[in-house]
């Protein structure tokens, strides 16, 4: 049974939230957005997520602990990347908890996390690449984010770090067909020069990042391969529309000051809570239906498997278990 003494913390620094936006960007190449939704809040939770892992495979290789990295199964994450403990491949899940009043709490007593239930996609659970003998580890990440422009002009101002992002609609960053797009014509109409880092994919789909100047009113031409492009990223807020056209699409897609999202995500702590098997989850754990409030989320989307976190294993347990193993055999 777990308990709040058995929950490690983990140090949050700038550098894990920069590793997320990193995996986050190269994901627009791959992930589809429901119909009608921003993409920025998916991003900012993918953000999040990959900043966990990282800092969770820093604790490890900073406290000797053996493991292993291999490259996850789904064909759509081909730049994720799995550890493994002891012969067990570990699926991490985390949750961003980014309500000041939550991480206030949190913070105070993180015994109120036992309020919060362990919860797995019921789809994902089920589907094809899963041993009996994977692991689900469970962990939770305090952190703000500036999602609103009023947050988002308090950050500027207080010089706080942020990362504007467009993300491109799916004829651009998906096209159906495979050929280049052809030479790039940029335009700004803010009043003063403007830094744009276009970034999309090459024949081989591997990621490409290409920045230039914009001065005021002036069309730039950009003769690069660019198959795809997924992203434009600004440094600072733009005051008027940016505009980019390719020589395969006759129109101009236009991107309006509100239509950038920041991505940052100002983290404070990783909480690792426990773990469980894919077996005990699956043979434990009740249902929980879509639009259901917990204490993570305001309302789940889709159908998860629920275990409480009392019945997780503490994550002690597993490195007192992979350093036997690891010290029987060398």
């Amino acid at each position: 049974m777990l308990s709040p003494a058995d929950f490690l913390r983990l140090p949050y620094t700038p550098d894990l939230t920069e590793g997320g936006i990193e995996f986050a960007l190269r994901s627009l190449a791959y992930t589809y957005e429901r119909e009608g939704r921003s993409p920025y809040g998916r991003l900012r939770r993918l953000v999040a997520n990959i900043a966990v892992e990282v800092a969770f495979r820093r604790y490890l290789s900073q406290n000797n602990i053996p493991f292993e990295v291999k490259a996850s199964t789904p064909f759509t994450d081909r730049e994720r990347f799995d550890v493994v403990l002891d012969g067990h491949r570990c699926d991490l899940k985390s949750y961003l908890i980014s309500r000041r009043e939550q991480i206030t709490e949190i913070r105070k007593d993180p015994a109120v996390l036992m309020d919060a239930p362990a919860l797995v996609p019921s789809d994902s659970h089920a589907g094809d690449g899963h041993s009996y003998n994977d692991l689900y580890l469970f962990a939770f990440m305090t952190g703000l984010v500036a999602s609103s422009q009023e947050d988002l002009q308090k950050v500027v101002s207080k010089s706080q770090p942020h990362y504007l992002v467009h993300a491109m609609p799916s004829a651009w960053s998906k096209p159906q067909n495979w050929i280049p797009l052809g030479a790039l014509t940029l335009k700004s109409e803010s009043a003063e020069e403007l830094i744009v880092e276009i970034s999309g994919q090459d024949e081989a789909r591997n990621m490409k990042r290409k920045g230039l100047s914009l001065p005021p009113g002036v069309k730039v031409k950009l003769d690069e391969s660019f198959y795809s492009i997924t992203s434009l990223h600004v440094r600072r807020m733009p005051e008027a529309r940016i505009g980019i056209r390719c020589e395969r699409f006759g129109e101009a897609h236009i991107v309006a000051p509100h239509e950038w999202g920041n991505i940052w995500v100002y983290g404070m702590d990783v909480l690792m809570a426990g773990y469980t098997t894919y077996e005990e989850m699956g043979a434990r754990s009740t249902l929980l239906q879509p639009n259901a409030r917990t204490f993570q989320y305001e309302r789940t989307h889709v159908k998860n498997l629920l275990m409480p976190l009392a019945r997780l294993k503490p994550m002690g347990r597993l490195f007192n278990i992979a350093a036997k193993d690891s010290n029987r055999g060398s």
